[in-house]
Order: structure tokens, then sequence, then C-alpha cells
């Protein structure tokens, strides 16, 4: 599993972040005060092996957690297949048809569409399962919200399509990424570098950035309104307490909205995946 060494850079990524987010909220002090979300819950301390490179904290764990249920799953839904499917042979028929009609036949027809079909299946199921711990009661953080994770299914993203493409056409996968035909000669003192910068070095990093920011942002704004409800229920006074109703209610919403962005993450992850496997399949390659 990965394991996330935190650089100075990240913290302070972050942190800027979270005080971009939360300008108005005041850490507290005492046990009255209101707490707000806290840029350090997403470098929980070391449960296990710390200061080694296989040092395990509570995300970490969470990773484990949820891959192994995954797997659980999976196995249960798959060891005993049969032509009339059970109702749980049914459910995981349903959810891996999901992503091969959906992504993979769909932009890469029906050859090539299997042949990537494994690796956008469990590309797509990680993403959702490490998204959607974020509102589950005792995990309450996505496991996809430190950098580890995303940067390693980007580089898996990124590695996959330059294997479709190179294993196309081997010759002329780079000459055709970076030399758009069409062209004429004098462009391509502008059109290159383009085109290096937008397909070799900017497709790994929106795929980074856009899951980890938004299980990041997703986090903070439940923690604010759920810690605003608990201020306003227990420690404000008078008609003050009512705008803990509020918070509650506002609370409730985000948590269903982040159900929503735990699945078109995943979704939007996996397809981004297929349309730069499709790009470096296309004819002209």
């Amino acid at each position: 599993m990965w394991v996330d060494h935190t650089s100075t850079q990240e913290r302070t990524l972050l942190a800027s972040a979270a005080t971009w987010l939360l300008p108005f909220t005041s850490s507290g002090e005492g046990d009255s005060g209101f707490h707000a979300p806290s840029i350090n819950e997403f470098f929980p301390e070391a449960i296990f092996f710390a200061d080694t490179i296989f040092e395990v904290n509570r995300i970490v764990l969470i990773r484990f957690v949820m891959l192994a249920l995954l797997l659980v799953f999976f196995w249960l839904g798959t060891r005993r297949m049969k032509i009339v499917p059970t109702r749980g042979q049914s459910i995981v028929e349903m959810a891996l048809d999901f992503v091969r009609v959906n992504v993979a036949e769909d932009l890469l027809g029906k050859k090539d569409g299997r042949r990537f079909l494994p690796i956008l299946t469990a590309m797509f199921f990680l993403i959702l399962v490490y998204n959607i711990t974020g509102i589950i009661p005792f995990l309450n953080i996505a496991a996809s919200s430190t950098v580890g994770l995303p940067l390693t299914l980007a580089i898996v993203s990124y590695v996959t399509f330059i294997y479709a493409g190179i294993k196309k056409s081997p010759k002329n996968f780079f000459k055709n990424s970076l030399f758009p035909a069409g062209v004429p000669w004098p462009v391509y003192i502008i059109v290159t570098p383009i085109e290096l910068i937008s397909t070799f070095v900017i497709r790994p990093v929106t795929l980074t950035l856009r899951l980890l920011m938004n299980m990041v942002v997703g986090h903070l704004l439940l923690v604010l309104f759920f810690s605003a409800t608990q201020f306003f229920f227990f420690n404000a006074d008078g008609f003050l307490k009512l705008f803990g109703v509020g918070s509650l209610a506002f609370g409730f919403v985000f948590s269903i909205f982040e159900i929503l962005v735990a699945v078109l993450q995943a979704y939007v992850f996996t397809l981004l995946t297929a349309v730069y496997i499709q790009l470096a399949l296309a004819e002209e390659h």
C-alpha cells in the first residue's frame, strides 16, 4: 500500500487552501471554543513502523481495510458463478458492466476495451471505495485525501497510455504526439512545446490535483459544518443555538453531495484514463 512521506511543500499548499476556505474560523481556546478543521488531520501520527518506509498511519490503515473489503466483495460475488446469477453475483456483474460498457467499450471499442478493462475496473473501484470513506462513520476521512494515492494512480494512468501508444506504433508515437500532422513546419516551434507540456506533464498533474483537492476540500467542509453544529448546540448561548440547525442541515446536504463527488471523481479519473488511451491508439499514431 502507499505510504505518504509528507513534504514541506505539500503541508504549505494544503495549509494555504484551508486558510482560504476557512477565513473566519477560530481554533478556539479551551474546551468551549469552536475548533475549526485542522490541516493536521491529513497528516496523522504513525500507528505502526514509525519513521520507516513502511509507516502506517490512520489513513494508510483505512486503505488496507477498504482494499480488503473490496477484495472480499468481489471474491464473494464471483466465487460460484452461475448461468442464472444469484443476487450477489448480479450486483457484482452490474458493477463490472458499468465500467465495461460506459468507459472501456464505449471509448475504446470491444477489442481494446477488453484489453484495458482490468486496469480501468481496478482504478474505478479503488478510487471509489477510498473516496467514500470520507462519509463513513468512525473513518470520516477519504483515503485518497493525501497526495500519495492520487499521484500513484496518475502515474499508473500515465504509464498505461504511453504503453498503449508505443505498443500501437513504436516508431511514431512520440513523433506524432509532439509533431501533429498537417501543421506547417515553422509552427512546430510553438506547437511542439505545447504538446509536450499538455500531453506528458499536465495530464498526470491534473489527474493528481483534481482527485486530491476534491477530497481535501470535501473533508474540510464536512468537518467545518459538523464542528459548527456541535459548537452551536452545546456551547453557544440563547438564540445562537438555532444556528446549529442550519449547520446540521448543511452538513447533511454536503454529506449527500460528497457521495456524489466520490462516485463522480472515480468515474472522471477512469474516464480520462480511457480517453488518454484512446488518443494514444488513434490511427495517426
